[in-house]
């Protein structure tokens, strides 16, 4: 089969909707349970991951509220 996507392209970036706000922050309350529950079971490196996933979430909310707030 052909590959029929365009390559170099990308989709323009869009500014996140309310529902994304609530995708965000549940994505970081799960990663930090996620990061508790492995910790819980000597499983440092997997919580490590879930944790540095928590934060990315929790930045990428903060950066958009900032926006929110300068619009």
């Amino acid at each position: 089969m052909a590959n029929t996507i365009p390559q170099g392209r990308t989709a323009p970036a869009l500014s996140p909707t309310p529902a994304d706000t609530v995708a965000l922050h549940f994505e970081a309350v799960n990663a930090c349970a996620m990061a508790r529950w492995y910790a819980a079971r000597h499983q440092h490196a997997a919580a490590a991951r879930k944790s540095v996933q928590a934060l990315t979430a929790l930045r990428r909310l903060a950066a958009f509220e900032r926006t929110e707030a300068a619009a």
